[in-house]
């Protein structure tokens, strides 16, 4: 078995998401990008648009003796709304849509798996509504996207929106979280 493995997610606005998997043990290189659309190398001025059929999302390496696949969705929804079609807080279009972009049959499982003990267990009020699609192509943003959050987080943005979620993270998963 190879010692790392890729996941890519999407949560709602890609500053956010990053922020809160750059902060776990075992995963390394997240990267902000787009993925699940239609044309190639998407800028942001026209991801935004929401008519490249694209998400804004992430994709990361993570060590599975570390972190699992579940334990990363189980941050995963904990951190954003995933009951909300195609909108996080403010953010709304397709581009903001929540997904699991599998890499694996075993990823493609888990994910079922989670999302179906999520509904049973009536975590949340409202159905979840976040695909489980295979993974496409996946567009590195523009480097003004990357570490967005650790570089900025003094904004009024970081600081409303991207602050609780990274405070939810550390009261629920401390455990997971890089010494």
């Amino acid at each position: 078995m190879k010692k790392e493995e890729t996941a890519t997610l999407a949560a709602g606005c890609f500053w956010c998401t990053e922020a809160v998997f750059q902060r776990l043990e075992g995963v390394s290189n997240v990267i902000s990008g787009f993925t699940g659309g239609e044309i190639k190398n998407p800028p942001y001025r026209e991801v935004v648009t929401g008519r490249t059929g694209h998400a804004e999302g992430i994709q990361f390496n993570y060590d599975p003796k570390v972190i699992s696949f579940q334990e990363l969705l189980l941050i995963f929804f904990s951190t954003h709304d995933p009951t909300t079609l195609n909108r996080q807080q403010n953010d709304v279009g397709t581009q903001y849509r929540s997904a699991i972009f599998y890499h694996s049959d075993a990823q493609k499982q888990i994910a079922e798996q989670v999302i179906k003990e999520l509904e049973a267990q009536e975590v949340f009020k409202d159905p979840i509504v976040t695909e489980v699609t295979e993974a496409s192509a996946f567009y590195k943003a523009e480097e003004e996207h990357h570490n967005f959050y650790n570089q900025h987080s003094s904004q009024p943005y970081c600081q409303y929106i991207i602050d609780p979620k990274i405070h939810k993270l550390r009261s629920l998963f401390a455990d997971k979280l890089k010494k």
